[in-house]
């Protein structure tokens, strides 16, 4: 922990600064949990069981340990995001392989299950998507096909088989990613993400801060991010770069992966 500690200090720092800038609390609408959901313009898939616990996705046969620690990590986030009247949320980590794809599906899945939320799951990650490969998601098209004018946006997104959790996955890897995230018909896509339903929480799983631009021009759209790092893996030196990069954005906290306190129950990476 000394090798990141420093960062760690500054990122709080950040999410302190930050709440001077508060909104009015978001008022979420209640769902009525009585009778089950309907998708009927969004694709609906079941998933396997199996893919998801190999890539550790939270399923009801998860050990109670690791259902209560995104427990925990939901109500810290919501409880940050209502105070500020936030409604997208950015899951992103310095460096490749700290667990932020895992992070931010289970997290997205933890909120969905709260039942006073529904989420939608945005693959933002165009140079390496990972969220329909953690899921087992076979994708006919995506966000990049609708970034690019080729698809309706109900043609992209997947219902996969939890309640309140909508998913829009992405399939090519982008060599101008930065720009199509930063493109006015992302800019409308998030806008529309965030007004269509006032219980909607949106998470974008980001790429990795330091593998190229991607973040900081996606970012300015976003109320706040989350910062994964990975315990031996995450170095100061980097976290510190990539705080220092997203020095004008709200970092709602910091997500310690891969401590040692819960590794040998369960392990997050990529």
């Amino acid at each position: 922990m000394d090798r990141i500690s420093k960062a760690l200090e500054q990122a709080k720092k950040s999410v302190s600064n930050s709440g001077g800038a508060t909104h009015s609390r978001l008022k979420s609408a209640q769902i009525e949990t009585n009778e089950p959901v309907s998708y009927t313009t969004t694709r609906s898939v079941s998933l396997s069981p199996d893919t998801l616990h190999d890539n550790r996705i939270l399923t009801n046969s998860n050990d109670s340990a690791i259902v209560d620690t995104y427990g925990l990590l939901r109500t810290r986030v919501l409880s940050i995001m209502r105070k500020n009247n936030w409604k997208t949320l950015g899951v992103t980590g310095a460096e490749p392989s700290v667990g932020k794809t895992v992070t931010a599906i289970n997290l997205a899945i933890s909120i969905a299950l709260d039942h006073n939320y529904s989420t939608l799951l945005v693959d933002t990650d165009l140079r390496r998507p990972g969220v329909a490969p953690a899921l087992g998601l076979k994708v006919e098209c995506g966000l990049s096909d609708f970034l690019h004018n080729d698809k309706r946006l109900d043609e992209i997104l997947i219902n996969p088989g939890i309640e309140h959790l909508v998913v829009a996955p992405t399939r090519h890897v982008q060599s101008r990613s930065s720009e199509l995230l930063s493109s006015p018909r992302m800019t409308q896509f998030i806008i529309d993400a965030k007004e269509r339903y006032p219980e909607r929480l949106v998470i974008f799983d980001l790429p990795p801060i330091l593998v190229g631009d991607d973040v900081v021009a996606l970012s300015q759209n976003l109320d706040a991010l989350l910062l994964v790092v990975a315990d031996g893996k995450s170095h100061r030196r980097e976290v510190s770069r990539a705080i220092e990069l997203l020095h004008d954005v709200n970092i709602l906290g910091v997500v310690l992966n891969m401590g040692n306190a819960i590794e040998s129950q369960y392990e997050y990476y990529k």
